[in-house]
């Protein structure tokens, strides 16, 4: 009979600082202000015969990674309805939203594929990128795994895949 173990990964290291603001309308938007953002992963599946569920280091790794390149920047929604993001001739980024025009040097901004930068959708984000299309996952033995980001005590968002989903 198969058994099965959830490893839960929650170091130190598995978080980053950034700014954002969350936008609720065509015409309002939080003021800028940041977090110091904290990540967890959960991977669930069969035990092998070894006594493991799997190398879970390169993952560990990735999440670690991921947020070393977020920390210390603003992060801006690439995709969202109510913000244009624009650069100029120095790569500098322009983001206009409503009647207000927001200046920031390009090297502290992060365009992330989102349509709002909140916690629902960076853990989506996060989980994505590690997950991939699941192949390295199934080979594995992983049926599902959670990501959280939390942007301060007691505040978390989920994200999960399943393999047979």
């Amino acid at each position: 009979m198969a058994r099965t173990t959830t490893i839960e990964l929650h170091k130190e290291e598995m978080k980053f600082s950034a700014g954002h603001f969350t936008i609720f309308s065509a015409t309002h938007r939080e003021n800028l202000h940041g977090h110091n953002f904290t990540v967890y992963v959960a991977l669930t599946g069969e035990v092998a015969d070894n006594g493991m569920l799997a190398d879970y280091g390169p993952l560990k790794k990735a999440v670690i990674e991921r947020c070393r390149s977020w920390n210390e920047h603003f992060l801006l929604p690439g995709l969202s309805p109510h913000l244009k993001i624009e650069r100029d001739a120095r790569g500098d980024v322009l983001a206009r939203f409503h009647d207000e025009e927001l200046r920031f040097l390009a090297r502290d901004v992060l365009v992330l594929p989102v349509e709002n930068v909140t916690l629902e959708e960076l853990a989506r984000v996060f989980g994505e990128e590690l997950v991939g299309e699941g192949l390295a996952l199934r080979a594995d033995r992983i049926k599902h795994v959670v990501v959280k980001c939390a942007s301060g005590p007691g505040q978390w968002s989920s994200w999960e895949w399943r393999a047979d989903g």
